[in-house]
């Protein structure tokens, strides 16, 4: 009964601003496409698609994981660390600056950072009249076939974080970070109301059988429905083929970005092909309210969680 009701509550089938007495309705969307591995090229869809979702009613929009060239992290390449750039005076973060003010929406900017002699995956978030809120780097670093990250970057030193931008206060996670339940815990309890994840993630070279999109998607669907927040993610599509130590690498990018309501049911889904632009509105004071309702934040526990302090599972009073 209850469940039923608030995923029906949830769900929406399309923006519908100005509604008197309707709540404070926010509009997300999720975008998704192939990337050459050309900057200009690349942020030019970018702004193309963040224009279309604006067109149809969104107030955030969130583009792929590092958007701007081929996700180069399936070689270990030394030459790969001129793709850096510093997070002041960066020049695609500049122009998400303008757009964001002219759309007056909030965008997320994933970009590769260069700071002194460190590196991070990061994303920088800018809200609707165009001011950069703050810096959030990816805490998570994954290490594996096609996925070679730590060589890159080094692990995020920002904590996790909430943003209050002019529409709802927002989580950002960064791929790998999705897989984490407490990263969107985390997020949530500092007040987040929507959980956004820019994501690269396809084949697995070493297995091509190896198919995780089910997986990915349920695994985000529970972060939304434990902590009863609308979450977003977007995933770029498309074959890439990357020169390696070892010769040529290729992942196929599956796509699928999607939009989760806050008891995490899909409401909008992409394909694995196809660039595509979706939008989902969600009323976050009755969202809140349900949220307030349901207890769960009000039966956690904080004085039992000190094992996920740990990494063996093991609190110093029990060793």
């Amino acid at each position: 009964g209850r469940e039923k009701a608030a995923a029906a509550r949830a769900e929406q089938r399309g923006p519908r601003k100005g509604m008197a007495g309707a709540g404070r309705r926010v509009a997300v969307a999720a975008v998704q496409f192939a990337c050459t591995d050309t900057v200009a090229d690349n942020v030019a869809a970018a702004e193309r698609l963040i224009r279309e979702a604006h067109k149809k009613g969104a107030n955030i929009v969130l583009i792929q994981e590092l958007f701007e060239g081929h996700y180069f992290c399936q070689a270990q390449r030394m030459d790969f660390f001129g793709r850096a750039k510093p997070y002041k005076e960066n020049p695609t973060i500049m122009r998400m600056q303008k757009l964001a003010k002219e759309l007056d929406v909030v965008i997320p900017v994933s970009f590769f950072e260069e700071a002194g002699n460190a590196h991070y995956n990061s994303v920088a978030i800018i809200d609707a009249d165009g001011t950069d809120l703050g810096l959030y780097r990816k805490s998570h670093i994954p290490d594996g076939p096609g996925y070679q990250e730590k060589f890159y970057f080094n692990p995020g030193d920002t904590g996790f974080k909430a943003f209050k931008t002019k529409y709802a206060t927002i989580g950002v996670g960064i791929c790998w970070d999705q897989w984490f339940p407490e990263t969107a815990r985390a997020m949530v309890l500092q007040g987040a109301e929507i959980l956004f994840y820019p994501t690269a993630i396809g084949s697995e070279p070493q297995d091509m059988n190896l198919d995780s999109r089910e997986h990915w998607k349920r695994v985000m669907q529970g972060h939304a429905g434990a902590n009863l927040v609308p979450l977003v993610a977007s995933n770029r599509i498309g074959k890439e083929t990357v020169e390696t130590e070892h010769g040529n690498s290729t992942i196929k990018f599956y796509g699928n970005s999607f939009i989760a309501g806050p008891t995490g049911e899909i409401v909008k889904l992409a394909n694995d092909k196809d660039e595509e632009v979706l939008v989902a509105e969600f009323d976050l004071d009755e969202i809140k309210s349900t949220r307030h309702g349901w207890g769960i934040f009000r039966d956690r526990r904080p004085d039992l969680y000190k094992v996920l302090l740990t990494l063996d599972g093991k609190t110093s009073s029990s060793s």
